[in-house]
């Protein structure tokens, strides 16, 4: 699939360098997708021909803005802003359900080990601080019948996480039942059925729009984004806004 795929990038200096992630595509070689010969760092490592360092993470499904460093001093420096919560992360996101128009979800989550990635970690530690606030944009009713009910209701959502836990805009909003369409992990299954058979959508519908941060060097402020790709545009378009 991504054999001479060009990582779209965002934004490239000396010190920094931002791609659009595409949804499937994991962000470094990892034990628990041992058959992947693909991931963002080495694309973007042979694309570039410079040796590339991952600062943050985006989960293998989700689409969107994902940085790296070009050198060891700017991937630390980074790294301390991301540790700190300084940088400012905005995600778009589709969801079953109307939810509220706003919200604050402060939800300890539990750190999710892998059996072969995490096999030497502690098992027993505790729940850790979560907080993950959303908007509503825009909500929908789509003629379809799920379960018992003879229509399907959802909404569109700006996310802004404030802490970055795994997987945790997913579990969050699982946790207030408002489940991400496309998730095979934490969503509904009927829903993804749904979206599959009639949108022909096949991933997370979850996308890193924008990231906000400090230059290491300058100490100016970066705001990098990130379109979306034509199958979320695809669903995006049923509700009738402007993004």
């Amino acid at each position: 699939m991504y054999k001479d795929y060009k990582l779209e990038i965002l934004y490239q200096d000396e010190y920094l360098i931002a791609i659009n992630k595409p949804s499937g595509l994991l962000v470094h070689k990892s034990m628990i997708d041992r058959h992947e010969i693909y991931f963002a760092m080495k694309m973007l490592r042979d694309q570039i021909g410079q040796y590339t360092y991952p600062i943050h993470r985006l989960d293998k499904p989700t689409s969107g803005v994902l940085l790296f460093a070009l050198d060891k001093q700017s991937a630390t420096l980074m790294s301390e802003q991301f540790k700190q919560h300084t940088i400012q992360k905005k995600y778009l996101t589709i969801v079953r359900g109307y939810c509220d128009e706003s919200g604050l979800i402060n939800h300890a989550l539990k750190e999710k080990l892998d059996k072969i990635a995490d096999k030497d970690s502690k098992k027993d530690k505790e729940a850790q601080e979560a907080v993950t606030e959303y908007r509503r944009l825009s909500v929908v009713e789509i003629p379809f019948a799920v379960g018992r009910y003879e229509k399907t209701r959802y909404s569109l959502v700006e996310v802004l996480p404030k802490t970055g836990r795994k997987h945790q805009i997913r579990r969050h909003m699982k946790h207030i039942s408002h489940h991400i369409l496309g998730d095979t992990k934490y969503g509904r299954g009927e829903h993804n059925k749904l979206i599959r058979e009639e949108f022909n959508c096949h991933r997370l519908l979850l996308h890193a729009t924008s990231l906000e941060i400090t230059h290491p060097y300058t100490h100016e402020s970066l705001v990098i984004t990130a379109d979306l790709d034509d199958t979320f545009k695809r669903l995006i378009s049923l509700f009738q806004v402007v993004l």
